[in-house]
């Protein structure tokens, strides 16, 4: 991979006048990450109208350049506009995120390559990372970029958009023009040089820039201030007082190329672990509940496990049912609670008895509920546990069992194995109607050639 990198940066002969920039940075974003991945094992979906759609199938969280032609809007319900998908034959897919996660790490793991060091790339969500460049000139960070999107596409299918600059807010800025015009760039964009900038500043208004809320975006506009050029422009003391204070200074340092928010390491031991899911339809009766809440106890301490820490606080949560049909895409009034465990601990079972007893306090008989939740707070490394004397010893090595319940669930399948408090049936488990296989993570389902 060094010699790969050294050749594309030998490409271009470098002048006198050929400046060579050091710090840059490029966003790489997956295009139309959800619909990228379903068509990645139906190539017969190429050039065609994609949705796919969030928990409960609810409305459209992700949609291929060729259905936002057809008139498909972001994060519109799936009912309204189901005709339009009718229409012009869209093929739908309800989220897959078992799939979209393992090729998301794919993808990250290709840029690591890339970069040749871990810590050289920034995770920033499931579909875009940033990515630490070695120094370059102008023409060489082209021809860097297009191999990054080239590599990533030729090794996992996924077609992504890379932008480089000197800063993140120049970078996205990059990569919103890149993603503007995928044909004229070749999904690739480039705001190195002064100039570079100016043009590319100047056609890109302040709604579209990277740490502008849509009301610090109006406000803007509403004050004549309509392209991230003027904005750019603007006075730290303006900044500081119309725009959030340091945040907003920063903001505008990022445009004028001064780098103000670095790179993050990513963030290896979580403070709190959460684990909620929509219902797949309103249930009403205390023991489905239960389930739910047993189930996502499981999943929220299969999680504490992986970065060996324990839990002394477990919360819970429900979430009633609107009666009120025209506020059904709002949430309903979180109902809470929580309890203090005697003592800090990762395994599932003494994790799941106090879950499932804080519902009864919640829970109120003729009432229909939407949505629940477990949080794990007040966690702690699990080797500052001590152990019993009091209790036998195979309680004492609940740690063993956990651990052997994650391995045959990871090699198996993620609830090969569970308690019995989890249920059998799950009438209350999130719709998926539309879920494509799962073709990278199950034996079963996994992608057949003929």
């Amino acid at each position: 991979m060094a010699s790969t990198v050294e050749s594309i940066q030998q490409q271009a002969v470098v002048a006198d006048a050929d400046l060579v920039y050091t710090g840059l940075k490029a966003i790489v974003d997956c295009n139309s990450f959800y619909c990228s991945c379903e068509r990645l094992f139906k190539p017969a979906l190429k050039n065609k109208p994609v949705v796919v759609l969030s928990n409960n199938d609810g409305c459209i969280v992700s949609r291929s350049d060729e259905a936002t032609q057809c008139g498909i809007q972001m994060a519109i319900p799936y009912f309204m506009a189901r005709q339009i998908i009718e229409t012009h034959d869209v093929a739908v897919f309800s989220s897959n995120y078992t799939l979209y996660g393992d090729l998301s790490w794919r993808v990250m793991e290709t840029l690591r390559m890339i970069a040749g060091a871990r810590e050289k790339v920034e995770v920033y969500s499931v579909d875009e990372a940033f990515v630490m460049l070695p120094a370059m000139t102008a023409l060489q960070a082209e021809a860097y970029a297009l191999y990054i999107r080239q590599t990533v596409e030729q090794w996992t299918g996924i077609s992504v958009s890379v932008g480089v600059a000197a800063t993140k807010t120049l970078a996205k800025a990059a990569n919103y023009l890149a993603k503007k015009n995928k044909s004229g760039t070749r999904c690739v964009a480039v705001l190195v040089t002064p100039e570079q900038q100016r043009i590319a500043l100047q056609s890109i208004r302040v709604n579209n820039i990277w740490g502008v809320g849509r009301a610090y975006a109006n406000k803007l506009i509403n004050m004549g201030i309509t392209s991230a050029w003027e904005l750019r422009n603007m006075s730290d003391q303006w900044a500081h007082a119309q725009l959030g204070g340091v945040t907003g200074v920063r903001v505008v340092h990022e445009l004028r190329g001064e780098p103000s928010i670095e790179m993050k390491d990513p963030l290896k031991t979580k403070k709190m672990i959460a684990s909620t899911r929509m219902f797949g339809s309103p249930v009403n009766d205390i023991l489905s509940i239960q389930e739910a809440i047993a189930t996502y106890t499981s999943l929220a301490a299969r999680k504490l496990r992986r970065q060996y820490c324990a839990a002394r606080t477990i919360s819970i949560f429900i979430v009633p049912k609107e009666e009120d049909h025209s506020v059904d895409f709002h949430h309903g009034p979180i109902k809470s609670t929580y309890t203090t465990l005697a003592s800090a601990t990762s395994a599932t079972n003494e994790l799941i008895k106090p879950a499932v007893e804080l519902v009864e306090r919640l829970y109120e008989p003729g009432r229909f509920y939407k949505k629940a939740g477990v949080m794990l707070s007040e966690l702690v490394p699990d080797t500052s546990i001590q152990g019993n004397l009091f209790e036998p010893e195979s309680k004492n090595k609940s740690r063993f069992l956990m651990d052997m319940m994650d391995n045959i669930n990871f090699s198996m399948r993620s609830d090969i194995l569970k308690f019995a408090a989890s249920g059998t049936h799950r009438n209350w488990k999130m719709r998926q109607e539309k879920r494509s296989l799962r073709h990278t993570t199950r034996w079963e389902e996994m992608f057949e050639v003929r």
